[in-house]
């Protein structure tokens, strides 16, 4: 990986990283990637991981040198060609498309009350599972799946196809190790999802309604477009929630002091983003370079393909303080959790709403003295996508 279109330096190779060890604990590999420089090329994965916070933004805001149409792509293999994929114009024109259905004004007049309903149903399964109950499977996964299929538009689909279509397209996305049983998983996801847009964009199209699925059937988007984008929508629109719910809670309930001073002062909102610095649910996505470029100090020769390391990135001393810590406290400075510049993620509000708005606050009112299993610890895993994957609690 060289090239001598620039004096830079040439890009660093750290072919110690293998793909479990980032699963496990991806954190003191970025560290220790960092300490050397903010981008790196990994034999393992086959492309460069970009760890600097910068050097990330940097990339975000510039699709003429790093393009998101990147060649070779575990998501266009897991999803087909989505949005998220493409650069502007094409990018904008399907983006364009959702059209109100994921804005701030739509979701407080239309889905917020979902949520609210969607939010008693998975308190009540709660519940009646009992304490010594998995907050991930009998609370955060249903809840952002029922969201999700409500948002979508699918009748016709339970909140465990939801789930299982989310978690196997992103394993998908995901696959650097080329599983195959993987990629089988994904293509099996991938054609339940063909034919359940397929049945529904008949109804939708004779009665529409407010649903993404009605807006994209009337937005004139190609077919294998449309599938693409509903696939990317429910990868990214129920792990992100999901994680961000459950992570945040597993934060607060190991940091009692915060979560005392959340509940009095009512700031479910800075508990929420700071944790989503802390764990991005979102981890990492591709670019690709479209020309010979320099990037913090580091020669990048058209071509390369590199990783842009969001769980890194936020995680960089030279933009947080103590950037390991998870603080409510923390001065302000924007996280990159959800993107930036024109792939600035279309579900932030929903994720917003959902976890913030509703569920966060109405979980630590509703179930008194929540807290962790002291004989069952949370595990947490990822690194493309990270978070927590089983939180044991128990109430009063």
């Amino acid at each position: 990986m060289t090239t001598d279109s620039t004096t830079a330096q040439e890009i660093p190779t750290a072919e110690w990283v293998d793909i479990p060890a980032l699963y496990a604990d991806p954190y003191p590999i970025y560290r220790r990637l960092r300490e050397r420089s903010p981008i790196h090329w990994i034999p393992a994965l086959d492309r460069c991981l970009v760890v600097g916070y910068e050097a990330s933004h940097e990339i975000e805001v510039d699709q003429e040198r790093f393009s998101a149409d990147e060649e070779q792509s575990l998501m266009k293999r897991s999803m087909g060609h989505s949005m998220l994929r493409k650069d502007d114009p094409e990018h904008a024109e399907d983006r364009k498309a959702y059209g109100g259905v994921l804005r701030p004004k739509a979701i407080k007049q239309e889905w917020e009350a979902v949520f609210e309903r969607n939010y008693r149903t998975c308190a009540d399964r709660l519940r009646a599972a009992g304490p010594g109950a998995d907050l991930v499977a009998e609370f955060a996964a249903p809840y952002a799946a029922e969201n999700l299929r409500a948002v979508l538009g699918f009748p016709n689909a339970a909140p465990e196809d939801l789930q299982r279509w989310s978690q196997t397209l992103i394993d998908g996305t995901g696959n650097y190790a080329d599983d195959p049983e993987v990629w089988a998983a994904a293509e099996r996801s991938s054609r339940e999802v063909d034919e359940a847009v397929d049945e529904m964009l008949p109804v939708v199209r004779d009665r529409p309604d407010g649903s993404l699925l009605s807006a994209l059937g009337a937005s004139g988007m190609p077919l294998e477009a449309l599938r693409a984008n509903v696939k990317m929508t429910i990868g990214g629109g129920l792990n992100e929630p999901r994680d961000a719910l459950a992570t945040t809670a597993w934060a607060l309930l190991t940091h009692p002091d915060q979560l005392a001073a959340v509940r009095e002062q009512d700031r479910w909102q800075d508990a929420f983003e700071e944790c989503i610095r802390w764990i991005a649910p979102i981890g990492m996505y591709p670019r690709q370079a479209t020309r010979d470029t320099e990037l913090a100090g580091v020669a990048i020769p058209r071509g390369t393909r590199l990783g842009v390391v969001i769980g890194a990135a936020n995680r960089d001393p030279a933009a947080f303080a103590d950037p390991d810590s998870y603080d409510i406290d923390r001065p302000r400075k924007p996280h990159l959790a959800f993107g930036g510049g024109n792939h600035f993620c279309a579900g932030a509000w929903v994720a917003r709403t959902s976890v913030v708005r509703v569920a966060l606050p109405r979980l630590f009112e509703d179930f008194p003295e929540l807290r962790l299993d002291p004989a069952r610890p949370a595990t947490v895993g990822g690194w493309v996508f990270r978070g927590v994957l089983t939180l044991p609690v128990h109430w009063n």
